[in-house]
């Protein structure tokens, strides 16, 4: 009966659809085949020691980027913007592609970076202005959707293609099929218009470069080799990044208060919990087991699957999953994953068991994403969807930085130090588990804008 009564789709809407969900399979093919062949690519350019600041690299990018693009949406709409980021994207493969040392692919996964960031919150904006409110749980499902063919194939191919030509090829592939979906994607956002609000707000984006400096800061502080250089330098950055940090996020973010607060921190939480397992398990597969490529993609693609499968299963319980009962169970569902897939760092243990292990965290994240993804838009007014977007994102991009500056860090310390790999990645995921733990406490807060009005 529910489905009968939805709006339809006009042409438009279904060709920007279409674009949008395509987008966001590209920007998801890019990241599992580039996170898959990282480690053959560390080894090709003795880069091991700059293993965490190649992601960090991408995540500072995105940060920045995503608050530009979201204020330039508001104000001028959301084809500029996006036209820009997935030509600094395009940018980032070629550099990538044509790396002569390890420096060049930070440098090229930074633009990589600025480009997704620039697309991310553009998705979410253009959901709530092109499509009906009772379509926009379900476009936000269809979106998520984009990383299902991604999670099944990227990993594969990406280890196949690294056997066979070179990790190079995997930038390389990725090329034609941007410029493609560029095209498609910018023609069905030519009917889009800015909102035509009389914005005086001051721009947020030196906000944003002064958040991503502090960060930066305290990254390279934290790779370095001399220990009191290293805590003064991440303290300063901590010092610069903050105040920013207080200023793009709504007010009680740090105390997890009830409402777009608790969503905000509950995402930085959940992404931070999930990168510091995700992004090291190929680490694992290829130094203390000594996985192929292809073996490497294999063991998280089921993370990625299971995340599309929990989305899709939140946004089919709708008003029957409230945001705030999601939040818990995502993150109980990612410590038992944490802890079905510690045992990863025994040499010994089947990889077979850490795929099965990391779907289960997998499935946790996901059945979070898309209630609290909808609780956060409820709270978006004409004009300022991308305030509230790039909010959310930004949350997700510092998750995601902050956790691989510091498991970076812990795998660079491994490299020159009397810490082992094992240790490292130990203390990785112990992190991992904390965070989630904490997570569980900040969901309490969660509700979305019509909940926390009748409270």
């Amino acid at each position: 009966m529910a489905v009968a009564t939805r709006t339809r789709f006009d042409a438009t809407q279904r060709a920007l659809a279409v674009g949008l969900v395509l987008s966001v399979t590209l920007v998801a093919f890019e990241s599992t085949a580039v996170i898959t062949a990282l480690p053959t690519i560390t080894d090709d350019l003795n880069g091991i020691s700059l293993y965490g600041t190649t992601i960090a690299a991408y995540m500072l990018a995105d940060l920045i980027a995503m608050v530009w693009s979201s204020e330039t949406a508001d104000r001028r709409g959301v084809r500029l913007p996006f036209l820009v980021s997935v030509g600094v994207f395009i940018a980032g493969l070629i550099v990538a592609a044509t790396a002569q040392s390890m420096i060049f692919v930070v440098v090229g996964r930074f633009l990589q970076g600025a480009g997704s960031g620039g697309f991310a919150p553009l998705a979410y904006i253009s959901v709530r202005r092109a499509f009906p409110q009772d379509r926009q749980a379900s476009m936000y499902a269809y979106l998520s959707a984009g990383w299902v063919l991604p999670s099944l194939i990227a990993p594969a191919l990406s280890g196949a293609v690294t056997d066979a030509f070179g990790w190079r090829w995997v930038f390389i592939g990725i090329t034609p099929l941007a410029v493609s979906v560029a095209l498609l994607t910018a023609r069905a956002m030519r009917s889009m218009t800015a909102a035509h609000i009389d914005d005086r707000r001051a721009s947020r984006l030196p906000l944003a470069v002064q958040a991503a400096s502090g960060i930066a800061l305290a990254a390279f502080g934290v790779q370095g080799r001399n220990l009191l250089a290293a805590v003064v330098l991440a303290l300063v950055g901590v010092c610069i990044a903050l105040p920013a940090l207080r200023k793009l996020w709504p007010v009680g973010v740090f105390r997890a208060r009830r409402g777009l607060p608790a969503i905000v921190a509950v995402r930085f939480l959940v992404t931070a919990t999930f990168l510091g397992v995700d992004s090291f398990i190929p680490l694992a597969a290829d130094r203390l087991h000594g996985a192929r490529p292809i073996a490497q993609g294999f063991v998280v693609a089921g993370s990625a699957v299971f995340w599309s499968t929990g989305q899709a299963y939140a946004a089919r319980r709708g008003d029957r999953l409230s945001p705030r009962r999601g939040a818990t169970t995502g993150f109980g569902l990612m410590l038992i994953g944490i802890a079905a897939t510690a045992p990863v760092l025994s040499p010994s243990w089947p990889l077979a068991l850490t795929f099965v292990g990391w779907c289960i965290g997998g499935l946790g994240i996901g059945i979070l994403f898309n209630p609290t993804t909808v609780a956060s838009m409820s709270y978006a007014t004409d004009g300022r969807e991308g305030e509230i977007s790039s909010q959310i994102h930004l949350a997700d991009s510092l998750g995601f930085g902050v956790m691989s500056i510091v498991g970076g860090a812990t795998v660079a310390l491994s490299d020159h130090t009397s810490l082992s790999l094992q240790g490292a990645l130990g203390i990785n995921f112990a992190l991992a588990a904390v965070l989630a733990s904490v997570g569980m406490i900040a969901a309490r807060g969660v509700r979305g804008y019509g909940a926390a009005a009748a409270a």
